[in-house]
């Protein structure tokens, strides 16, 4: 059976592997916030289910059929997140709470009007790509902007949605997906970058500036 814990662990699964990459129990805990028995005891589910294979030592994959469930709760959550910014005008810091609610519980009927309406979009209000029906996942080779060297222009296209209260303060210093910024001055050792956004200056700490995303 395909619980709502179930689609949760797979969709943290798929998001923390990289390059189809086995993803430690840690990592699993830690963006869950549960305990490691916990998550030994899912893993183990998720493995008779034939949702994951499980590499001792290394970690947790996901098998195709498992994919196939993450992809299918990432484009209810992105498509959730667009509608509720589009059609129900809520601010870009508070689309990701309320789709996290509603994505276990939407049908396929409403998950296609949904984004007819919306004119099949590409991406998130957070700039993120939403996989298309048939579960394709657009790839794009993005950098953090902690990588971006001094005497750049830049223009952002994701920034992580896992924070409202960052969203809310990039919002009101203008930086959203699509909108460029000139790269000042970096301080060394993690220090921050001095950058330039609508001609005003700021300085952005490293773990800001490690949830925001540019083209490669």
């Amino acid at each position: 059976m395909i619980t709502q814990a179930v689609q949760d662990y797979l969709k943290v699964i798929f998001k923390l592997s990289h390059n189809d990459k086995p993803v430690n129990k840690g990592a699993i805990a830690g963006r869950l916030r549960v305990s490691q028995a916990s998550v030994t005891g899912m893993v183990k589910k998720l493995s008779e289910l034939q949702l994951t294979y499980h590499e001792p030592y290394r970690g947790v994959r996901l098998t195709k059929a498992g994919r196939k469930i993450a992809l299918e709760i990432i484009r209810h959550h992105r498509l959730l997140e667009l509608y509720l910014a589009e059609a129900l005008g809520y601010s870009w810091d508070q689309v990701h709470e309320e789709a996290e609610k509603l994505e276990h519980h939407i049908s396929e009927e409403f998950e296609d009007k949904m984004s007819k309406v919306l004119g099949d979009p590409e991406f998130d209000p957070h700039g993120a790509p939403i996989p298309t029906k048939d579960g394709i996942l657009p790839e794009r080779k993005l950098r953090t902007l902690t990588e971006v060297i001094a005497g750049e222009r830049v223009q952002i296209k994701q920034v992580s949605d896992s924070d409202p209260e960052m969203l809310r303060y990039l919002g009101r210093i203008g930086i959203y997906p699509d909108s460029e910024l000139d790269v000042i001055d970096k301080a060394p050792f993690g220090g921050p970058l001095h950058v330039r956004v609508a001609d005003v200056e700021h300085h952005l700490g490293e773990n800001l500036t490690n949830q925001i995303y540019v083209a490669a």
